[in-house]
């Protein structure tokens, strides 16, 4: 087995290890065409609609965030962080378990993160997690227990490096002690291909593929060219199921499967990250369930159940996956805010709401923040009316032209009744609950 998954890797570095660089993002001399299979992993995908993020590596031994590197220190001394990274009460089990009861259907894990420090036992560099006190394989556990537990395993994976000289730094780590004059990009394409194809090819199936750091070269007077599409080939060569998304905030390149906007709900820009188009590919939503995506001692401004499940259900609500994150501590453990607050999600996506959330499109009935809607599939799907002001009002009206069959509070069960306002075009829904609490009063529509 080991000669054979070498054999793929040399394989891979030949074919698609050598292409020259040129001036154009990403080649289009030959259009993608999914295969079927990748075409039902992209409808599982956004049936999924809530995944958790992972921001794990040596950074979380510093406790600034997983950029703390850029910020000044010296790559060499950064590295150090290494010979003490030991996250004894770290368990992979654990962790999935406490997200799966979260209603999270995939994970999302740094592999790689722009330090450069691997996750996983590769063969590529020295500089991974087998040359630490831990010695342990985490992408080979995380793999592993979501195998197990039935749920999808999606790997980040930076295209830029803050420690190795080859890769040439953009706008990005360059106060960490790099000499430009070392950069060969051929190089480091060849390294990023190698350690693509031993994740694709020795943890069994990848159900994603996430990409960062295409921006690190945005402000080139010459466009940088990252040979896109010849390494989204070699991955769907690898595995044609397998999902591509680029952290790109642009308008999706050809072979990418699936949309990400960074902070934002795809349509907003409140974060400044998302102005791009949105494309007809699914679509994921990142966002932090504090303030940082890698552990920050200061950082407990954690986000309240109430705001993650409304966040949630906006998501859904523009045919969109959450993607949340957590940044795991540097002994292992998942932080104890963020374990009750998959708790808290977990209880209301496992109640009836959960009818609302998931293998859902987006809704046509939305009144800003506080109104939105997701439907079912197929004809005659049942529309949900999701309230998410603080107090639910007397009544809710709504321009809907369909003849209605049944209207419930999804929660109880209780018919509601409603009333068409004549050459109006709307319905008045009379709701059977006003409190001062509210997190999401859900209206199931039926035509």
């Amino acid at each position: 087995m080991k000669h054979f998954i070498q054999s793929i890797i040399l394989a891979s570095i030949a074919l698609y290890g050598n292409a020259q660089t040129t001036t154009s993002t990403c080649s289009n001399d030959s259009h993608y065409v999914p295969t079927a299979e990748n075409i039902k992993a992209r409808n599982n995908f956004s049936d999924s609609r809530f995944g958790i993020f992972l921001h794990w590596g040596i950074y979380s031994t510093f406790a600034q965030g997983e950029w703390f590197l850029n910020y000044g220190p010296n790559k060499d001394e950064y590295a150090k962080a290494a010979d003490a990274f030991y996250p004894h009460r770290f368990d992979a089990e654990k962790w999935i378990s406490a997200i799966k009861a979260s209603g999270a259907k995939y994970i999302c894990f740094t592999t790689r993160h722009h330090d450069g420090f691997s996750m996983w036992d590769t063969k590529q560099s020295d500089y991974n997690i087998m040359h630490t006190p831990y010695g342990k394989d985490v992408v080979r556990q995380l793999a592993d227990a979501c195998h197990k537990q039935n749920i999808g395993l999606h790997l980040y994976y930076s295209h830029i490096d803050w420690t190795r000289e080859d890769y040439p730094a953009g706008r990005t780590g360059n106060t960490t002690g790099k000499d430009p004059k070392k950069a060969d990009w051929n190089h480091y394409y060849k390294f990023m291909n190698a350690q693509l194809t031993e994740l694709l090819t020795k943890y069994g199936k990848v159900d994603g593929i996430w990409f960062d750091g295409w921006w690190d070269h945005d402000e080139d007077s010459v466009p940088f060219n990252w040979q896109l599409s010849e390494q989204y080939r070699m991955i769907h060569s690898l595995q044609p199921a397998c999902i591509i998304g680029n952290n790109h905030h642009q308008t999706p390149f050809e072979g990418e499967d699936m949309q990400m906007f960074e902070r934002d709900i795809p349509g907003e820009n409140k974060s400044g990250l998302s102005g791009q188009s949105i494309s007809q590919l699914p679509l994921e939503t990142c966002q932090t369930m504090n303030g940082m995506w890698g552990y920050k001692i200061k950082d407990q401004d954690y986000k309240s159940p109430k705001e993650l499940i409304r966040l949630l259900v906006r998501t859904a609500a523009k045919g969109a996956n959450l993607l949340l994150n957590i940044g795991p501590q540097p002994n292992g453990e998942l932080p104890a805010t963020a374990l009750d607050r998959l708790s808290d999600m977990g209880k209301w996506l496992n109640s009836k709401a959960g009818e609302s959330i998931y293998a859902t499109v987006r809704g046509n009935i939305n009144v800003g923040d506080s109104i939105v809607s997701t439907m079912g599939k197929g004809k005659n799907a049942p529309l949900y009316i999701h309230v998410l002001s603080d107090t639910v009002p007397s009544s809710v009206t709504l321009p809907i032209k369909s003849k209605i069959k049944n209207a419930v509070n999804l929660e109880n069960g209780n018919k509601i009744k409603y009333q068409r306002n004549g050459k109006a075009g709307t319905i008045s829904f009379m709701t059977d609950r006003q409190d001062n609490d509210n997190t999401d009063y859900i209206i199931k529509v039926e035509f």
